[in-house]
């Protein structure tokens, strides 16, 4: 798959768990019960220092799971996150040792924009898809509205400050596959293990955007 190929990526699921795995979590439980939860996908960001082992023992044992890492800023982190088994790599904006890396080594890239200008250049790059972040900031789906009237040809992950209500109005948008966020990821209930509560709330998000 080639670092333009996101989008069949964000295809997988209308959310993408956004998760920052605290220390002595067990990431694969995690991974798993989201995946029970009928959520095929999950972004780790590089906030912890379990980030990179998650990723491995995500990409090693959860073999129904798509992992990839975020918050990925420099070149050698995308480096490193590749060889743990990342198979996408996220960043919050566009950066372009990142991408130089993601496409040397065929792994789609997700770079975040906060402008039309921004997503301009994404697009003039040959990318298929760009995370709109923080998307509650940059001004919600109006924007994302006139960022594809311009710019119809990009596929658009809002994340960013977004929830069960947002995160619908989002997804009713033409360009919106997916969103990206934490919401349905209780902290509470990962610390204490407790992963059917975690494939409960993801199925019952997953049920509310599919009005079911």
């Amino acid at each position: 798959m080639s670092v333009l190929n996101i989008k069949t990526i964000l295809l997988i699921s209308p959310i993408i768990p956004v998760v920052v795995v605290p220390p002595k979590v067990d990431a694969v439980a995690l991974a798993r019960a989201l995946a029970a939860g009928g959520v095929g996908i999950i972004e780790v960001t590089l906030r912890t220092p379990s980030a990179m082992d998650s990723i491995k023992a995500i990409s090693a044992e959860v073999d129904d799971v798509c992992v990839g890492a975020g918050t990925v800023w420099n070149s050698a982190e995308a480096e490193k996150v590749i060889e743990n088994g990342a198979q996408f790599i996220v960043s919050p904006a566009f950066v372009q040792s990142v991408f130089d890396v993601c496409k040397l080594n065929s792994i789609p890239y997700l770079p975040g924009v906060a402008t039309v200008s921004e997503a301009a250049r994404c697009a003039e790059l040959g990318l298929s898809a760009v995370k709109v972040f923080p998307a509650n900031i940059v001004g919600g789906p109006s924007a994302i509205k006139a960022f594809a009237s311009v710019l119809p040809n990009l596929t658009y992950c809002p994340t960013g400050g977004v929830n069960l209500d947002s995160a619908s109005e989002y997804l009713a948008l033409d360009n919106v596959v997916c969103v990206g966020g934490s919401w349905i990821i209780d902290q509470k209930s990962i610390l204490a293990g407790e992963w059917g509560k975690v494939s409960r709330i993801t199925r019952e998000s997953l049920g509310a955007l599919n009005g079911s």
